[in-house]
This record gives structure tokens, sequence and C-alpha cells, in this order.
């Protein structure tokens, strides 16, 4: 695996901020040594961020482990009917606030799955609740799958869904559910969910409406380096039409507990696929490496490959944990700041669009 001396110098050339185009990117994902994307992206990053590395301390509420769909790297779900699902009741999840209610949680990640049995007030309430105990956090729920979801079964648009939704609290769609768009890898990952046409028109639809999102990739699995490209050209394409994308985060597949029969990605995979979104990305600000899903010595060396954000505390985490990461529940802001100084940079914690809220 070696470029070509054109192809390195090249890539030693790049200027901050300089697009690349799609081709070139296959050859430095297939070819370039994970020490050269790895300087490249660092270069990239520390042009936008320094030595910076942000986190922020968040809370995740997975309210329904049930689902309609059977995506085969989920070990989270379970099907209607089946006696072992979970949904937390409204009282469920105002006790889960109130018990951080003296920790200074700064943002409220929320998604589950799409249950049948649930209706529309559960879910308005749940953000009014939510808006009600921790009126100074930022809302960050609902996949785009689960927009959709509320669209087709409440019978409204999707554009009716979000003003609803936010009305009545939120404020950031996560960016899950994208998994990757290469409809042949959706027809074997996750062939009840929605296509990846919805989910990016859903985003830019966000966008439109002034509220910012994150996007997301599931690697590792049955896809290759065309389809990851082919992912990253489709967001940057989107961001160009309809800027908001907030952060981008590579998820590496958990293979526990799930029906694909794949290992994951290797250490240098993962490494190598946050450099290349790094490199790719060159309209979204951030690329986070997600340490519950990569390890925590793992999203550390991510930094030294184009990532700038750990995270943060998520305080219960559920859904990746079901696929067998071998990671904490949570890490303390202590613990966090630890991680972040030892791997070589400086803690900042921020705010769910990145504002900073150290010096």
């Amino acid at each position: 695996m070696s470029l070509s001396p054109a192809a390195q110098r090249r890539l030693r050339a790049l200027r901050p901020g300089e697009r690349i185009d799609m081709e070139f990117a296959l050859e430095l994902a297939q070819h370039a040594s994970v020490h050269e994307l790895g300087e490249a992206a660092l270069r990239q990053r520390r042009a936008r961020h320094g030595d910076r590395a942000y986190f922020v301390y968040n809370q995740h509420i997975n309210y329904t482990d049930v689902c309609r769909n059977a995506c085969r790297f989920c070990a989270y779900s379970k099907r209607v009917g089946d006696p072992t699902g979970k949904t937390l009741s409204l009282e469920e999840i105002a006790q889960c606030l109130r018990e951080r209610l003296h920790e200074p949680v700064r943002e409220i990640h929320i998604v589950g799955g799409l249950n049948p049995e649930l209706p529309q007030e559960y879910y308005l309430e749940m953000l009014r609740l939510c808006k009600k105990l921790r009126p100074e956090a930022t809302l960050k729920a609902f996949t785009a799958v689960e927009i959709a979801y509320f669209a087709d079964t409440w019978k409204m648009t999707e554009e009716a869904v979000l003003e609803l939704l936010r009305q009545a609290g939120l404020d950031v769609l996560p960016g899950g559910g994208a998994e990757v768009f290469d409809s042949r890898m959706r027809q074997k990952l996750c062939p009840e969910k929605i296509a990846a046409e919805r989910w990016l028109a859903i985003h830019a639809l966000a966008h439109r409406m002034g509220m910012p999102t994150n996007c997301t990739m599931l690697f590792g699995h049955v896809e290759g380096w065309h389809e990851r490209i082919a992912h990253l050209a489709a967001l940057r394409a989107l961001e160009d039409e309809s800027p908001g994308f907030v952060c981008f985060i590579p998820l590496p597949y958990q293979p526990k507990n799930t029906g694909l029969g794949v290992p994951g990605p290797t250490g240098e995979d993962i490494l190598r696929m946050v450099a290349v979104s790094r490199l790719v990305l060159d309209n979204i600000a951030h690329i986070k490496a997600y340490w519950a899903f990569m390890g925590i010595k793992m999203a550390q060396l991510a930094l030294w490959s184009g990532a700038d954000d750990l995270d943060g505390t998520i305080l219960g985490e559920r859904i990746g944990h079901a696929a067998g990461a071998a990671t904490p529940q949570a890490l303390t802001m202590e613990e966090l700041h630890e991680t972040i100084r030892s791997a070589g940079f400086v803690p900042v914690e921020r705010n769910t669009v990145f504002q900073p809220l150290t010096s």
C-alpha cells in the first residue's frame, strides 16, 4: 500500500481547508499509509482548532428499545411484542433527569426505536419535560429515521413534524440512522430503514428551518472504501447546498450480539477513516472521535488523526454497549480532562453547537 510520488507531493501540499476530489480521496484511502493520512489530517485539524479538543457534559436517554425495524447491525432493539422490550415511562424519564440535577448537564441526547405503541403526545411531553427540568440544556433528539416515522404515522409532513417538535423543545437533530448510504449495503444492513435520499432530505430540511444537525457513518462491516467515499461525498454536497451540519461522527461497527457475523474495523482502519473524513469534509468544522464506540485509547489516537472532539460524559448510553462496546458507561469531567491532556491536547468544554464554555 503506497502512494505514487505525485500523490505524495499533492497530499503534502494540501492547504488548510482545500477541497479534494473524490478520485483523489479514494486513492488516499486505499493507498496512503495511515501515517501519511494522519499527518495530513492533523495539519487540517490544527489549522482549524489548534491543540483544542472539545467535550460536552451530556446525558443520554434511550427511551425505548422496541423497534419495528430489524437492522442486522443493532444489538439494542427488541421486536414489537417481545416481552423483554423496555420503554421508559415519562415518570422514569423525569427520574433519570432528576437524579442528575446536581450536575451541570449541557446537552440531553434522546433517541430510541420505532415503537408503534407510543402516541404522539408521549414524544411531545418528553421534550416539554426535559425543557422544564433542564431549561439550560440543549435538546438533541430524534434521528431522521424517527422523524420520518413520525411523519408517516402521524400523517404529517416532515416539516410540520419538525416544527411541532421544535415548539415542544427540540433544538438539534442527532446524526444517527445514516449508517452507510449505498442502497446495496442498506439492503444487507437495514432493509426496513428509510432510504439514504430521505435521510439526506430531512437533514437538508432541518437546516433550511434553522435547526442544526449532526451526521454519521457506520463503518467497518460489509462496506468498502468506494461506499465510504460516496457517503462522505453526499454529506459534503448536502452541506454545500443546505449548510447546517455541526459535526461528523464516524461510528465503528460494534460486532457483539448482532446478526452480521463480521468482526468490525481494526484500529488502523478506524484511524484511516477519521483522517479521510477530515480531509474530505472541508465544509464540516468538527470530526468526533466517539470514545464510547472507539475506546478511550483509540479516541486519543484519533485526535492525532484529524478528530477534534471526544463527545462527552454520555451519562446513560445503552445502544453501543448493547453491542459489546468495551468502554465505561460514562466518564466524569475529570476523566475527560485527563484523557485529553494525556493525549497532548487542551480540553475545552463546549455546548452542542461547539460554543466554548471554558477558556
